[in-house]
């Protein structure tokens, strides 16, 4: 399959989109198939249960969140499920499509959750495809809140003292009351023809949300106001058509000390003064995952699930990993002394974070693994397509 039309396919474009990808005129590119790894670790499943039906092979973003002593999660259509961290039992359920049959939902065919989990200010966060924002109680999961926004909610609502922010497919960052959900304010953003199915959160530091635009760009907005503070294109589009020219900043930009670090679709790696915006250096790479960090270094999945460790004081590249090409892979995390990725099999693999080597790997859920691995202390929290949820540790 030509490059473009699988990248599309893997960002989770519409099928309208698609349709320019007919398959009289592409091949299909090809999946890597696992092989024999000399295993140097042995992670296992240490936990599971069933969130609700999953996701099935929509695209999200959706993952658990660990917080107050309890683990919360979601399905797509419309289950909440709180878990006592310690002993892994079920504190309580709620269900949105129960809750708001006969209004907000009713009428956008369900809950369709996309967006979360958030925990914070002793509440959990979600929305989804219909607009819908919701508060609820941490303890008993009643509804403490609910709105709609102006546009889908893809990404998990991102919370600051007494304010969150979601960012909707419709290009606005939009800023609620936490306790309240009064709308405070609404940032406007560009958003070009075409563009990836997906938005970033917005990391918040020194009273700033910062966020990736669908047009390449990274803008910080005062938490105070809405306005902005600055905005800096990553990525300047060229080519000869729109599916060449998008650029997407589809991640949450990773603030680390005095510097910010991004990565657009087509585009490029960046790393950026937090306090002006000033390029400080650019590397070429197309990403619509999340970075992790650990030390000196960046890891970064690209848009055909290959891996790379990038030295996050001057971007060289320090390895890369071409073993897991085209398994749609899930955006890194750092555990231990380890990456870990998952990929559209189930499969969690574990990776040297020094050499890039795989050294080891367990299948979590055949259904599949679509977001990123979750790390609270010594346990991996991963959520797989059919809704089961899994801790995964190392013995």
């Amino acid at each position: 399959m030509k490059s473009w039309c699988k990248n599309l396919l893997a960002a989770g474009l519409s099928l309208a989109m698609l349709s320019a990808c007919s398959s009289s005129d592409v091949e299909e590119e090809p999946v890597s198939e696992l092989t024999a790894i000399q295993a140097t670790v042995f992670p296992e499943v240490s936990w599971s249960a069933s969130v609700g039906s999953g996701v099935g092979d929509y695209y999200s973003r959706l993952m658990p969140a660990v917080r107050y002593g309890k683990i919360f999660a979601a399905d797509r259509y419309g289950k909440v499920i709180a878990f006592d961290e310690a002993t892994g039992d079920r504190v309580w359920t709620k269900d949105f499509s129960e809750e708001f049959r006969d209004n907000a939902l009713a009428k956008n065919k369900g809950a369709r959750i996309a967006a979360g989990v958030t925990a914070a200010r002793n509440k959990v966060f979600v929305g989804g495809e219909s607009g819908l924002l919701a508060a609820l109680n941490i303890e008993d999961g009643q509804v403490l809140w609910h709105i709609v926004a102006g546009g889908e909610l893809l990404s998990k609502p991102t919370v600051a003292d007494d304010v969150v922010v979601v960012s909707t497919s419709s290009g606005s960052l939009e800023a609620f009351n936490v306790d309240t959900g009064d709308k405070l304010w609404v940032y406007k953003m560009q958003l070009p023809n075409l563009t990836l199915r997906g938005t970033g959160s917005a990391a918040y530091e020194a009273g700033g949300f910062f966020i990736g635009t669908a047009d390449g760009k990274v803008a910080v907005v005062v938490k105070n106001n809405g306005q902005a503070a600055w905005e800096q294109a990553i990525y300047n589009p060229t080519g000869g058509n729109e599916f060449t020219r998008m650029a997407d900043v589809d991640m949450t930009p990773l603030i680390l000390g005095d510097n910010l670090y991004a990565v657009s679709y087509n585009g490029n790696l960046v790393s950026m003064e937090l306090r002006t915006g000033r390029i400080v250096w650019t590397r070429k790479y197309s990403s619509f995952n999340e970075l992790a960090s650990a030390g000196l270094s960046l890891f970064l999945v690209d848009d055909h699930s290959r891996i790379y460790s990038v030295d996050r004081r001057n971007g060289l590249e320090l390895w890369s990993n071409s073993e897991l090409t085209n398994r749609t892979l899930t955006s890194p995390a750092v555990y231990k002394d380890y990456l870990v990725v998952g990929d559209f099999e189930g499969y969690l693999h574990f990776i040297d974070r020094s050499t890039g080597t795989i050294v080891g790997r367990i299948q979590v859920d055949s259904s599949g693994l679509y977001s990123q691995p979750l790390v609270v202390d010594d346990k991996i929290y991963v959520q797989g397509r059919s809704g089961k949820l899994a801790v995964v540790t190392l013995p």
